[in-house]
């Protein structure tokens, strides 16, 4: 009979695998709760160890962040194809994914606290931020943006944020819905702006011309619609 012998890590193998018990625990509970005797025992290593491989929790946290932002970043790439409104209901579906998996740790991230608020996870907070505008951009077919476009954009990214954060708390209203609800929130803010700017103008009504009659923007204006009714 032979016995199991415990594997050696390397040091980046080690690190990986820190981030990612670190990820697991603070997607459970607020990374301020988390102790670094928990992130050890979790590993299976000393808590020596693991300030070998981190100075400290801050460091460890701000790996941890650099992932989730790049995994969260990653979730607003869509292909180009299809109506917009699908295309951003995807989108929403997969942002709530994120949210959903790692609920206290998104909303530690977006409320602040003396796990962050350090330049490094702004930075990286900031970064997610301006890949989702970039990534709206694209498939608006804009390179540029003008500043109504620009505001309209950000305006939504930071309504997307703050409806997650409502939803974390006692998720009373149902995800579904609320996904559906941002991507009419996006026509909603896109049209409003048009009534103040020509060029905005012509950008919904290139929004809304290959629009299906089952699609998020046609079941916006069949509400309203409705309302007006």
């Amino acid at each position: 009979m032979t016995t199991g012998v415990r594997r050696r890590m390397g040091v980046e193998e080690r690190r990986q695998q820190l981030i990612g018990v670190a990820l697991e625990l603070f997607s459970r509970r607020s990374p301020d709760e988390v102790s670094i005797d928990e992130i050890a025992s979790a590993a299976g290593i000393s808590r020596p160890l693991v300030y070998h491989y981190f100075p400290g929790k801050l460091s460890l946290y701000e790996a941890a962040l650099k992932r989730a932002s790049e995994d969260l970043a990653a979730r607003f790439t869509e292909p180009h194809e299809g109506p917009l409104g699908a295309r951003l209901l995807r989108v929403m579906r997969r942002f709530f994914d994120f949210v959903d998996e790692h609920g206290p740790g998104f909303a530690a991230l977006m409320r602040g606290g003396p796990a962050v608020g350090s330049s490094a996870t702004n930075a990286l907070i900031d970064s997610v931020r301006q890949v989702a505008y970039e990534q709206i951009l694209s498939h608006l077919d804009i390179t540029e943006a003008p500043p109504r476009l620009e505001l309209v954009i950000r305006s939504w990214i930071s309504l997307a944020e703050s409806t997650a954060l409502i939803w974390l708390d006692g998720r009373r209203i149902p995800r579904a819905e609320l996904e559906v609800q941002l991507v009419h929130d996006f026509a909603a803010l896109t049209a409003v702006s048009a009534a103040y700017d020509e060029e905005m103008t012509a950008l919904v009504k290139r929004m809304v011309q290959d629009e299906p009659t089952d699609g998020p923007f046609a079941d916006l204006a069949a509400r309203l619609i409705a309302l007006a009714g």
